[in-house]
């Protein structure tokens, strides 16, 4: 973000750095089509979403078109850049969002939605397309919501259904040609329109009877339905090998390989498993290709096999122990965040545990019996509890089971059924004996979602969801710890979630009234969205409520595949407890998503079987082989000295150790591990800097198992492999002792020079002989003397201060700025609008 001056204001500001590992910054006036991809919601968030890094890797691969970055800003963000009267930037090069061709929104969830409303006025874009002329950006967005987009599709003048990887590449072409032939918008707009998966909003009116309900979906200009794109096949690899290293910790801090899209499961309260549809697997050999080069080219700890069922990879018996085997000796961790009931094998969990044990969370859903042959689950009860237990056996002392209340035909016995289940999980780590174990309930109210067999039903009310949530926690066993989604959100979430286009108003009203980041607990204000209801005349529980088979949804000219005769047949179907098999191993089902030419399931290997068993005994080989290399393990230690200069230095120390484990790891640099469940690099460093501190004095030392063959080329590598702002400058053999007493030297710039008053406090500073002050530490007060802690302090210049400050362990120190304003009697807000900079440190003695 160029504008630093609101960086030290700020909280978190590492999310408006950029400049991060493997991003694209180009030539603006080398390219003829600039886009700004924008997740709306936070950095932490939107880093860990795949889909915008492929879209983002796609365009920046192409010679004549650029694309960037932004995210949603936090609400500290918001309010400065008002008050500045700034734009929001783009990340990569700052420029203003509105100078782009294409502003392109990620739709991910409902409750993101007034965020776009936030980054459009930031970037002073009108909200609605009506009222946006040709010098303003196209808006587009795409992504899950994007198959009913009917709440904000007045806001967009393009939305994309489906698929992006070659349509993103078809819209920008399009465009680009557009641009070069000064072609008027509504032209550009009808051809667009022609491109398969492409929605233009405006070609399409909905009209409504005297109750509320959707009379008809009037589509002008000769369309009446837009069918989902679908990327056949999942073939091109080369835009996932060069992933982007976050700086700030993020969700999901790690590899993420898409190693299938699609689930035929059909569980039927899942959206995903309908409009991802059909099941494309990638290959083995692509897998570990991106494997290799995403690790390899990004430093990652730990890879995640992505797909809406993981365990159903057919392949999974043969690619995890490959991967394991492949990246276990360099403690890259292997995690399968979406596995199923059934699928998590004894074998695939001790491959799982062989580096790090990562989360075990399960989904039963349900906690009956019947309520599982409802919503088409496919699993039972000892499934259930044989996973629990295998689970137990191998070590793991806490394990997540997910609920949701109010599915379709839900009783009280059905709620009560998940204590019950939780109960009896419980006593499978019970009797596996050896510590404590921990069950942890998570509880979500069912929200009907458009595309799905439950799209006609009702989704309970907030007093209902309240009540069940009551029942649930008053018959939780013990030590099963009970955590719920707040029945506010889910009830927004299911406003917007079948919601049409009247929605529009009330989301300008609410964000006008102060709804921000409604998907965060500490920023929702439902009270806000009540008021807003009444002041545009809306009733929200309507939108709750069952829908009639033959009515009009707001979404039906926009067509995901699956027709709405096999919805019907499988609602049919939840109501009579009757199961649909999954069409990769039982047949097709008739959900009309395939051709059979173009568009089919792609799988690559039979039905995956637990071919691992045969393998334990390798692994358990191979772990003692490993316990026997740790105890052999030999040391040889390296200082690596180094500087941390411009807008890197706000981030915060344990930022910065995660930045340096990860170049040390793309330079090929090979630490020793600390032992445990969650090895980590033997590398110490020197006392953490303040955010917003500079410094061309900061080091490590690093503890290898081998030695470096040529420090000074190992110093090259690792300098090309760090973001912009840390350079190396030197690798040398060291003892690896580091010093606890340390003297350190910082010049400090402020933003105005010193008056005469502060230079008179300075001196009376240096002719004392203690200087007492107040210390707030973790909400105590305590009285330190920081004079003996600074025993230097001059002025170079009307503007700056040089000051010394002696740090030693075991005593109450204090922070440079700090001092600053104690001894020169500053604002705080004057300190931190300083540039700070530590100059050398060196050992302190009393001598």
């Amino acid at each position: 973000m160029e504008n630093t001056r609101i960086l030290p204001f700020i909280s978190k500001p590492g999310r408006y750095l950029g400049h991060e590992y493997n991003v694209s910054v180009r030539s603006w006036s080398d390219t003829r089509l600039h886009c700004v991809l924008i997740f709306p919601d936070i950095y932490e968030i939107g880093m860990s979403h795949q889909g915008l890094q492929i879209l983002y890797h796609i365009l920046n691969g192409r010679p004549d078109i650029l694309a960037e970055r932004c995210y949603c800003p936090d609400r500290d963000v918001e309010k400065l850049l008002k008050a500045g009267n700034l734009p929001l930037p783009s990340l990569e090069t700052d420029h203003s969002l509105r100078d782009f061709d294409i502003v392109g929104f990620t739709l991910p969830y409902e409750l993101c939605y007034t965020n776009i409303l936030t980054i459009l006025d930031l970037a002073g874009i009108p909200f609605r397309a009506a009222d946006r002329d040709e010098t303003f950006p196209l808006v587009m967005g795409g992504g899950s919501c994007s198959l009913n987009p009917e709440p904000v599709a007045d806001f967009f003048d393009i939305i994309l259904l489906g698929d992006g990887e070659e349509a993103i590449v078809e819209i920008t072409d399009m465009i680009l040609q557009a641009k070069l032939d000064g072609m008027p918008r509504s032209e550009l707009l009808l051809r667009l329109a022609d491109i398969e998966g492409v929605y233009i909003p405006s070609f399409f009116r909905p009209d409504y009877d005297e109750q509320g309900r959707i009379a008809s979906i009037a589509g002008l200009m000769g369309r009446t339905e837009v069918r989902r794109r679908i990327l056949p096949v999942l073939d091109e690899i080369e835009h996932l090998k060069n992933p982007l290293v976050p700086h700030a910790k993020i969700v999901h801090d790690r590899l993420g390989l898409e190693i299938a899209r699609g689930c035929t499961r059909g569980c039927r309260f899942c959206q995903a498993g309908i409009i991802y549809r059909p099941v494309r697997e990638r290959s083995p050999e692509q897998i570990m290709e991106l494997a290799r080069c995403g690790i390899a080219n990004s430093g990652f700890e730990e890879l995640a096999l992505l797909s809406l069922s993981t365990g159903d990879y057919s392949c999974l018996s043969t690619l995890l122990p490959d991967l394991m085997d492949a990246f276990a000796k360099g403690f890259v961790s292997v995690s399968m965040p979406s596995m199923r009931v059934g699928t998590l094998t004894p074998a695939v969990m001790d491959q799982i545990k062989r580096v790090r044990k990562t989360g075990f969370t399960l989904a039963p859903e349900a906690g009956s019996e019947r309520l599982r042959q409802v919503i088409n689950k496919g699993i039972s009860e000892e499934d259930l509890l044989a996973t629990s237990r295998d689970a137990f056996a191998l070590g793991w002392n806490t394990i997540k089971l997910y609920f949701m209340i109010g599915l379709p035909t839900e009783t009280m016995e059905d709620v009560e059924a998940i204590a019950g289940l939780a109960r009896k999980t419980k006593q499978e780590g019970d009797r596996c004996g050896r510590g404590r174990r921990q069950i942890n309930v998570s509880v979500g109210t069912f929200v009907p979602k458009p595309h799905t067999p439950f799209q006609w039903e009702r989704q309970i009310g907030i007093d209902e969801s309240k009540d069940r949530i009551s029942r649930l926690r008053d018959a939780m066993p013990r030590n099963c710890k009970l955590k719920w989604h707040d029945p506010n959100t889910s009830f927004l979430e299911g406003v917007f979630s079948r919601g049409d286009r009247r929605l529009s108003v009330l989301l300008e009203t609410a964000w006008q009234n102060g709804a921000r980041l409604d998907a965060w607990s500490d920023h929702f204000q439902f009270g806000v969205w009540q008021r807003a209801a009444e002041l545009c005349g809306i009733g929200l529980e309507p939108y709750l409520r069952a829908r009639e088979r033959e009515e009009i949804l707001p979404w039906q000219h926009l067509h995901c595949g699956a027709t709405p005769e096999f919805l019907q047949t499988e609602l049919e179907n939840a109501h009579q407890l009757v199961y649909t098999p999954d069409c990769r191993y039982h047949g097709c089902q008739q959900c009309g998503v395939c051709d059979f030419k173009t568009v089919k399931p792609i799988v690559h290997g039979g039905r995956n079987q637990d071919a691992m068993d045969g393998e334990t005994g390798k692994k358990d080989a191979d772990g003692q082989a490993a316990s026997v290399r740790i105890c052999e393990e030999r040391h040889f230690k390296y200082m690596v000295t180094y500087e941390r200069l411009g807008n890197i230095c706000y981030l915060g120390h344990l930022e910065i150790l995660q930045l340096i484990f990860r170049a040390l790891r793309r330079a090929g640099i090979k630490t020793n591990f600390s032992q445990g469940f969650n090895p980590s690099p033997k590398v110490s460093f020197g006392p953490a800097l303040p955010v917003g501190m500079e410094s061309l004095a900061e080091y490590f030392v690093m503890d290898l198992p081998e030695p470096l063959p040529d420090p000074l080329q190992a110093a090259r590598l690792l300098d090309a492999k760090l973001p912009q702002g840390l350079r190396i400058l030197d690798i040398s053999l060291h003892s690896g002792h580091i010093p606890q007493d340390t003297i350190n030297t910082y010049r400090i710039v402020l933003p105005r020079d010193l008056t005469a008053q502060e230079l008179q406090a300075m001196e009376a500073f240096r002719g004392a002989g203690n200087f007492p002050v107040m210390r707030e530490r973790k909400g105590k007060s305590k009285e330190i003397d920081i004079r003996p802690l600074v025993p230097e302090i001059a002025t170079e210049g009307a503007d700056t201060v040089i000051i010394r400050t002696i740090s030693r362990a075991g005593i109450p120190g204090i922070k440079v700025q700090h001092a600053m304003e104690h001894i020169f009697g500053i604002e705080e807000a004057v300190v931190l609008a300083a540039r700070m900079r530590k100059t050398a440190w060196s050992p302190f003695t009393d001598k």
